[in-house]
């Protein structure tokens, strides 16, 4: 290989992504973006070999999302008997149709030619209005032409933006299981008032896997009361009992942090709240920034159900010196009932309720953040604390304590069930302190989630919005008198730092 860096450049930077439109000078740019990774394109190290101030700008029409490529350089690397410059056109053409590879010329002319009365493909679901005008959902299967084709142009972002990600196998024989949603903001036409243009924000994939329903014990199981199950006939698969997966869900740079991720999931989660098939709606690998979108969504939405506020920490349970947690802290037969009923994932669900129990504990107990005046830790039933001094708050109640303790040893519970196996390499010291640490790590989690819960309440509130498009007021993290100590691991790391065994916090 050659020596010379200079023949060296990193794809991320030389790839620019565009979305433009139609002028009367060829094409007019609205937006550029880099993408995150193209490690599933161009290797791990994100590294194209042979040229010099190299450039490959991949045009979107903001609309339809018609591809076209363009690769440009100062110089390229002359081949020897060893190496070679990359061929670029040939790498990507894996991963972009090759309609994207016509003359810039064909491009500018197939975008004159687009009416202007061009809308998404597939039904739609729902709009909103955002700060950047009114925006509208699209769904569609890909057993449909213009749904598959606008989702052949637009695979390119997934591992564009998701880590590892890999574009759906259009050739699968279950491809009909595939649900996509297209997110556009519709845009008022210049000078013409009348007319809109619609511009690509995002698109999420779902994918649904049959589950198996055992019947109900009331239900006879004699082989003479098993009804014949047969698929002759006009029997629609579609009606099977399914869990539906949210596979791939993006928004790409320009529409980002702007509340649209939390939109669209918020109406996808509703479509499938309804859908009377799906049993769970379940999330394939989320990523943190998701994972924070998704509960404050979740926490925002099930806080306003009638069943959901009627879970509370009872607090006439009575905590053992020794032995298990108790079961009941909350009751288990309205919790599942309640879960089953906004179809949400076990761990998911438990999240989300322990953060709302964690809101409505009392002032005085109540977990914050807050920087601490030294780097000193103290451990009082088993939670961290700090000596930070904000706001004078009540000094906390025997019942107070009593509260909380029941509400940590609820989520320890939870930790400690999913971290059975690993937990069980370690003896009873460790096990105590590699809990705690997780505890202390899902604590501050929580603490700071609901902080942003109450500042987006507070943003919609200045902004006019609607209750029901937000995440709704709680009672302040921010003051409770127990102030969380800043713990820089995540959940994950810290309780990695054990080296018999790796404790993780219970995440979907």
């Amino acid at each position: 290989m050659s020596g010379d860096d200079d023949w060296w450049t990193s794809s991320n930077e030389a790839l620019l992504v565009s979305l433009v439109t139609p002028s009367d000078a060829g094409v007019k740019t609205l937006d550029t973006f880099h993408p995150e990774y193209t490690n599933n394109i161009f290797g791990e190290k994100e590294q194209i070999f042979g040229y010099k101030g190299l450039r490959i700008n991949l045009q979107y029409n903001a609309s339809d999302m018609l591809p076209n490529l363009k690769v440009s350089y100062k110089k390229k690397y002359q081949p020897t008997a060893d190496e070679e410059a990359l061929d670029i056109n040939e790498v990507l053409s894996e991963f972009l149709p090759e309609i994207a590879f016509q003359k810039q010329s064909d491009f500018e002319t197939r975008l004159k030619s687009i009416p202007d009365n061009w809308t998404p493909p597939g039904t739609l679901v729902t709009s909103f209005s955002s700060k950047d005008g009114e925006c509208e959902v699209y769904s569609g299967k890909i057993t449909d032409p213009a749904v598959r084709q606008l989702l052949n142009r637009i695979q390119i972002l997934v591992p564009f933006f998701v880590d590892g990600g890999t574009p759906i196998d259009m050739e699968d024989p279950d491809v009909d299981r595939w649900t996509i949603y297209f997110l556009y903001n519709k845009r008022p036409l210049p000078n013409q008032p009348d007319k809109s243009s619609y511009h690509f924000a995002g698109y999420s994939t779902l994918y649904r896997y049959y589950a198996f329903q055992p019947p109900a014990e009331s239900e006879s199981k004699t082989p003479t009361d098993t009804p014949t199950f047969s698929l002759d006939g006009d029997f629609d698969l579609d009606t099977l009992p399914c869990r539906t997966r949210i596979s791939q869900f993006i928004i790409i740079p320009p529409f980002q942090q702007k509340g649209l991720g939390s939109r669209l999931y918020s109406i996808i989660y509703q479509q499938y709240l309804k859908h009377a098939p799906t049993i769970e709606l379940t999330v394939e690998d989320p990523n943190e920034a998701f994972d924070d979108m998704r509960d404050l969504a979740d926490l925002a939405f099930l806080s306003k159900q009638p069943e959901f506020q009627a879970l509370k920490v009872d607090t006439s349970v009575e905590i053992p010196e020794e032995g298990k947690a108790p079961s009941n802290i909350v009751d288990q037969a309205a919790w599942e009932a309640c879960r089953k009923k906004f179809k949400i994932v076990p761990r998911q669900f438990a999240r989300v309720l322990e953060m709302h129990l964690m809101s409505q504990l009392p002032e005085s107990v109540r977990p914050g953040l807050g920087a601490p005046e030294d780097e000193e830790h103290e451990e009082q039933s088993g939670r961290s604390k700090s000596k930070g001094k904000e706001k004078a708050l009540p000094k906390p109640t025997r019942e107070d304590e009593h509260t909380y303790r029941l509400w940590m040893m609820l989520v320890k519970r939870r930790l400690y069930v999913h971290n059975r196996d690993a937990l069980g390499q370690l003896e009873l010291k460790e096990r105590r302190e590699e809990l705690a640490k997780v505890f202390a790590g899902v604590e501050f989690d929580y603490a700071r989630l609901l902080i942003k819960a109450e500042e987006q309440s507070k943003l919609a509130q200045a902004d006019g919005e609607t209750a029901g498009d937000q995440v709704p007021a709680t009672p302040s993290a921010a003051n409770g008198k127990r102030k969380l100590d800043e713990v820089e691991q995540t959940e994950e790391t810290a309780a990695a730092s054990s080296k018999k065994a790796r404790v993780e916090s219970g995440n979907e």
